[in-house]
């Protein structure tokens, strides 16, 4: 599980095609890194990737099949800047909101207008995900934590403070740029219980 609170910028340094599933190698760039094991979970943009090789500055990682067709790792460019996040502690401060780093499809930038000291963010996301984004709810974006400001029936609309966008991925992306979307966890949950709710 992770928070969706970035805790560093890397950026993608190879690709390996290997009989349909693609090998990954990332650079760790400001992501702590010192304790690193071989299994372990990292967000990549909001994917979940196991480690299956590291070294003290890059870690390689396996995507699947079904992780390429439904993110935007497959159509990465090498030197592309990534939002990396370690898995949580239990001990760890929850800044953000639960995230599974099961990425449930892709949307797209549309617009980014600044707004006092931030920038108000339009993304465009399928109808089938749009459903389950509520106004002040949460959702990840390419693995960062954010609160829904606005939401119809074409996308959403979120602030970045400076910050976010300093620490982030985010102050290389554009208009246009495809997006991993992430919905809130509970929002799922609570669909499955009425739908089973609604068939007994």
């Amino acid at each position: 599980m992770f928070t969706g609170i970035i805790e560093g910028v890397g950026r993608l340094a190879a690709r390996q095609d290997l009989g349909g599933d693609v090998r990954f190698t990332f650079e760790t760039g400001s992501l702590p890194f010192t304790d690193v094991r071989m299994g372990e979970s990292i967000a990549v943009n909001g994917v979940c990737l196991t480690v299956v090789e590291f070294d003290t500055t890059s870690f390689q990682a396996d995507a699947s099949k079904e992780t390429l067709s439904l993110t935007t790792l497959g159509a990465l460019s090498i030197d592309a800047a990534l939002n990396l996040e370690r898995a949580m502690r239990p001990t760890d401060r929850f800044g953000g909101h639960l995230v599974s780093g099961h990425v449930d499809g892709c949307g797209k930038v549309v617009s980014i207008a600044e707004d006092a000291r931030a920038q108000r963010w339009r993304f465009f996301a399928p109808a089938a995900l749009l459903k389950y984004v509520a106004k002040k709810g949460s959702i990840c974006v390419d693995g960062v934590s954010l609160t829904v400001n606005a939401v119809d029936s074409e996308g959403f609309e979120v602030a970045l403070i400076p910050h976010t966008v300093a620490q982030t991925r985010f102050a290389q992306t554009a208009v246009g740029d495809a997006v991993n979307l992430e919905i809130d966890l509970v929002a799922r949950y609570v669909e499955r219980l009425l739908g089973e709710r609604s068939a007994s």
